[in-house]
């Protein structure tokens, strides 16, 4: 059975910093709001008080054609939600599921297949990340180099680094707050020098376009239940476990055959 739905959370707190003071407290009403309520237009303008014209931005902003249609898809969270949940280990299991379930609502599967192509091309693929985000750079540079994959990661002398990247280069940026500064300078570095570039973050902002191929939105931690108890690169290995199931499948028996042979070894 599939338990997974496509929720606005993400989408409002990848959107976040976009945001007027008036939309954050938009956006703080629903990632805080735990109950079914009356959210017609008219009665959550009067309750926050803001005009029902902020509302319809607020939506728009978040990638809908406006209010109604936003708060169709925002009625779903509490389809099917149990309300409480006994025990630490439900309780983290839970936080895991919210994850999951915000992937979902986030992955762009063209996207995903267009980053597989990038992948097939590229001679020479960098990922790059500091602290967790580091240990998810590791993690991805060993299961891809099993199948084939000339992958490097890296978690300092980035600057140095961006130097050697060219046309024939991937480069992979992990930052979950997208504000790492070595991470961004090495991307708009390897950008202007004629690589792909790809960064994976939970902060949808609109000049990343200006340096990125692609920005791949992750779930933020910020406002999950339980969230300082969960593994940061935890969202990141995600995507790259979707990533790395459709670049297996462009060749999968070689690959296959590539992997086998690195147990083996």
């Amino acid at each position: 059975m599939n338990h997974y739905f496509k929720s606005v959370i993400p989408v409002i707190e990848s959107n976040y910093n976009k945001f007027t003071t008036v939309e954050k407290s938009i956006a703080d009403f629903f990632i805080n709001n735990q109950k079914k309520a009356d959210f017609s237009a008219k009665t959550v303008a009067s309750k926050l008080f803001v005009s029902e014209a902020s509302l319809s931005r607020f939506a728009q902003k978040c990638g809908y054609r406006g209010y109604r249609e936003f708060i169709y898809q925002y009625e779903k969270n509490f389809v099917e939600k149990k309300e409480t949940m006994a025990g630490n280990t439900l309780m983290i299991l839970n936080a895991y599921q919210e994850l999951l379930n915000s992937s979902y609502s986030l992955v762009d599967e063209k996207q995903i297949e267009r980053i597989g192509n990038y992948l097939n091309k590229a001679k020479k693929v960098l990922v790059c990340g500091k602290g967790s985000s580091g240990l998810a750079a590791k993690e991805m540079e060993i299961r891809f180099m099993r199948i084939g994959a000339d992958v490097d990661s890296i978690t300092d002398l980035m600057r140095m680094r961006a130097v050697f990247q060219d046309e024939d280069s991937l480069v992979f940026g992990f930052s979950i707050g997208g504000q790492k500064e070595e991470i961004i300078f090495l991307l708009k570095e390897a950008k202007k020098r004629g690589a792909k570039t790809i960064l994976f973050t939970a902060n949808n902002r609109d000049d990343y376009k200006e340096f990125c191929t692609e920005v791949v939105l992750v779930p933020s931690l910020l406002h999950l239940n339980h969230g300082n108890v969960i593994s940061p690169q935890f969202p990141i290995l995600i995507m790259t476990d979707i990533i790395y199931s459709y670049y297996v499948e462009r060749d999968e028996t070689k690959k296959k055959i590539l992997h086998e042979r690195t147990l083996q070894a």
